[in-house]
């Protein structure tokens, strides 16, 4: 009922777009930590800058109208005209996007700004869903990926065996947990909180912010850093909302697009070290450091696997070509 619902206020929206030749875009996203909300805010501070305000963006928060996949499809299909999702979501509509959904791709953060914003790197991934109706136009940072859990503590690979871990819906994650042992559950992230707390999940794999912004700290106490994946936030838009921007107006879409990402990588590392904090006074959270060579060690199959995706291991050479230098 919920997406039948989102879907007649985006048809309504749309036709109130067209009215207004296209001048106010409506973006619409889930659930985000303090500093991506802010970012994206500032996209629209930005835009509406350089249009001399002849580009204005609407802004619908919090799932309201729907979660993410939803969002994209509506998206896809020209009912919305932007949103901002988790890449891991995104292999489901163009492979590539399953390269960040890669256990330990990046070695550092460094890294991972190092390849996002090399364009020989990101454009061809941006291009990939055009066929589909969007394209990507800028990415934020998501943060390190660990697990979670609300009773059992993971401090080895042993631990997660035959645990019920909610993952994105992506192939490459649900691959992943399963050789670390656990039982993947791919759901939506504003479904976690009640599973847990119900237990129909034991844990789940996420950033800091899920802790906090996601309340997810009030129904699981433990955090293992045990750092699998650094997977981009991607905002996308309608490949039918471009069309309908003349050529000065797209390069303000992309060029606000960017400048927001350099505006959220200035709020990042503090809001990371606030949720944390956060999580640890107020809520109880335990941190728990593991061997993390154990755990690379128990998903190195999917490497070999890797090598024969035609889709994925492009992108995953070009990443890793840039990685951090090790000393000799």
């Amino acid at each position: 009922m919920k997406f039948v619902t989102a879907i007649l206020a985006s048809a309504c929206l749309a036709a109130s777009l067209s009215a207004a030749e296209a001048l106010e875009l409506r973006f619409a996203y889930a659930q985000n930590a303090t500093p991506t909300k802010e970012a994206m805010a500032k996209f629209g501070e930005i835009l509406k800058e350089k249009t001399n305000g002849e580009i204005t963006v609407a802004y619908f928060p919090d799932s309201q109208l729907g979660g993410e996949r939803e969002l994209v499809e509506m998206v896809q299909g020209g009912l919305l005209d932007m949103t901002k999702v988790s890449g891991g979501l995104l292999e489901s509509f163009s492979p590539v996007y399953g390269v960040y959904s890669m256990p330990y791709l990046f070695d550092s953060e460094e890294h991972f700004y190092r390849a996002m914003d090399d364009a020989k790197i990101m454009d061809p991934i941006y291009k990939s869903t055009e066929a589909r109706g969007m394209v990507g136009i800028t990415y934020y940072n998501s943060g390190a990926r660990s697990f979670y859990t609300a009773k059992k503590p993971i401090e080895k690979v042993a631990d997660l065996k035959g645990l019920k871990i909610r993952v994105l819906q992506s192939p490459t994650l649900i691959r992943m947990v399963q050789l670390l042992g656990a039982a993947p559950i791919a759901m939506s992230q504003d479904e976690v909180y009640t599973s847990l707390q119900q237990g129909v999940l034991d844990g789940a794999e996420n950033n800091e912010f899920a802790l906090t912004v996601a309340r997810h700290a009030e129904v699981a106490k433990n955090y293992t850093y045990d750092v699998h994946t650094r997977i981009p936030d991607i905002m996308l838009i309608s490949t039918a909302t471009l069309a309908r921007l003349t050529p000065d107006q797209q390069k303000a879409v992309y060029d606000a697009a960017k400048e927001s990402t350099e505006f959220h990588k200035q709020l990042w590392g503090a809001a990371v070290d606030e949720a944390r904090k956060e999580s640890e006074e107020k809520f109880g959270v335990k941190f728990i450091y593991p061997d993390v060579s154990e755990f690379q060690k128990a998903v190195e199959p999917m490497y070999e696997d890797l090598k024969k995706n035609a889709d994925q291991y492009p992108a995953f050479e070009a990443i890793r070509a840039v990685a951090d230098k090790k000393a000799n």
